[in-house]
């Protein structure tokens, strides 16, 4: 199944990140273009990554506000890179199931495939931390014990999320579901419809 493929390549890329454990270590995918969907994947998952430990450090009440302002921009660029790797990925799946026959009473679903792949993207994340937590030494048992609880939800609702998009996959492949992408038209980077941006011209 996709999603298996998919949760494998997102638990590595989270396990390397954190050999080295800074935002600013140089990145190297373990994917070569001609796979393409593994490269996208591993790709992705490591926006996702470095932004994770960009919110971390921001959030410090002492940041100095120069820095501050530099981290912005780069969360920034990096929410630009992820929509960006989003669009794709889903064009990958555009490709991939072109010539299928979509049926007459096919419906479209909330969400595009990469979408949802985002999502389990930070779910990731969001185990391999709350995982942490749960087993940290220095830790309090109450603390280790309601982070456990979390963590079985977060387990949960992974499969939950997995089966989802195998499913949609599966439904677009059998032309029972369509794919319609919409470009995320951001307003706030272009310098045309930004009226500060735009201002400064």
């Amino acid at each position: 199944m996709f999603t298996s493929k998919a949760n494998k390549i997102f638990q590595d890329v989270i396990a390397k990140y954190h050999i080295i454990n800074t935002v600013d270590q140089p990145f190297k995918n373990g994917y070569p273009e001609s796979e393409l969907l593994e490269h996208l994947l591993y790709r992705k998952c490591w926006i996702d990554t470095v932004q994770w430990h960009y919110e971390d450090i921001i959030r410090d009440p002492q940041i100095d506000p120069v820095a501050a302002l530099k981290l912005k921009r780069q969360i920034d660029a990096s929410n630009q890179d992820r929509t960006d790797m989003v669009e794709y990925i889903d064009s990958y799946f555009l490709e991939k199931y072109k010539d299928v026959s979509v049926k007459t009473d096919a419906t479209i679903n909330t969400e595009s495939p990469a979408w949802g792949v985002d999502r389990l993207s930070i779910l990731a994340l969001k185990v391999y931390h709350m995982n942490e937590e749960a087993t940290r030494n220095d830790a309090s048992a109450e603390h280790k014990a309601a982070c456990q609880k979390k963590l079985d939800i977060l387990l949960e609702q992974r499969v939950d999320l997995s089966t989802a998009i195998d499913t949609l996959l599966s439904d677009i492949e059998k032309g029972d579901k369509y794919m319609k992408v919409y470009k995320q038209m951001k307003m706030y980077n272009d310098d045309e419809l930004n009226p500060v941006l735009r201002s400064q011209k």
